[in-house]
């Protein structure tokens, strides 16, 4: 399971999500972000932007109640307040990668961070240095085992810089959070043919179906009618990715609860 927290604003926490003790459960933290209040880039410096009541604490005190919990840090996501974030080309790809390496080591241990979900939404069009930069930025944190996980979350306009970084290194992605609920398709047959799509440009089984609660794409039931769809088409459900739980608290987590049942009960899990 993959489920992003936090990026709201709203006093969310950990308590109130249901978690399945047999499943391996991600709480994306939502999000750490290179730059400063004003979203001012900080040339790799990433600080938390995440729910404040999302503590250091409540990370180990959930995984310590859950072992099979892990906590990962989102980069970026879609803006900071009102201003939009965007990936830009540092003047010095290396020295971003060490600020970034920095950063981050400190925020993993701050925070009791297991790894990083990379979620950069807009880019320019002269696009040198996103692939590589991030590709190196994961290669130093596994390296040096300060995380274990990391995580990749496109979406349908944001394909080709992460299809370059996917075919870069992919080795050291673990999942890919392909955000399906931008693909604009409301029905299983149309989202089995997203799948289908996006299963060609990434490794089939390290891409996970995702959903939106209260938003857009796929919506109710018809979700887990998806699901079955894949697994009947031959694809093997690996997991979940949720989006959000800021959203689910209004739904008692009904797509959570649901979406760990259906993993539980699996053929291909």
């Amino acid at each position: 399971m993959m489920e992003y927290i936090g990026a709201t604003g709203q006093p969310v926490t950990f308590n109130p999500v249901p978690v399945e003790d047999n499943i391996d459960f991600h709480f994306i933290l939502s999000f750490a972000i290179d730059a400063d209040p004003s979203a001012k880039p900080q040339n790799g410096k990433f600080s938390p932007y995440w729910a404040d009541t999302l503590t250091p604490q409540s990370v180990a005190a959930i995984k310590e109640r859950h072992p099979n919990v892990k906590a990962l840090a989102s980069l970026s996501g879609w803006s900071l307040g009102d201003e939009v974030l965007r990936w830009y080309n540092p003047e010095n790809p290396q020295l971003w990668i060490n600020n970034a390496f920095t950063s981050l080591t400190s925020l993993a241990k701050e925070y009791h961070l297991d790894g990083i979900d990379i979620d950069y939404e807009n880019f320019p069009r002269n696009n040198a240095s996103f692939a590589y930069c991030i590709g190196e930025l994961i290669t130093l944190l596994k390296n040096q085992s300060v995380i274990s996980v990391a995580t990749i979350a496109p979406f349908h306009t944001t394909v080709l810089p992460y299809i370059e970084l996917f075919n870069k290194y992919g080795d050291l992605i673990d999942y890919v959070n392909h955000q399906f609920y931008t693909d604009k398709v409301r029905s299983p047959k149309g989202y089995l043919a997203a799948f289908q799509l996006r299963a060609t440009q990434f490794d089939k089984d390290k891409l996970l179906p995702s959903y939106e609660v209260n938003g857009r794409g796929i919506q109710g039931d018809a979700f887990f009618d998806a699901l079955n769809l894949l697994e009947a088409n031959g694809f093997d459900v690996n997991g979940v990715m949720i989006f959000s739980a800021d959203a689910s608290s209004s739904n008692n987590y009904y797509y959570e609860r649901t979406s760990q049942a259906f993993l539980t009960n699996s053929t291909s899990v």
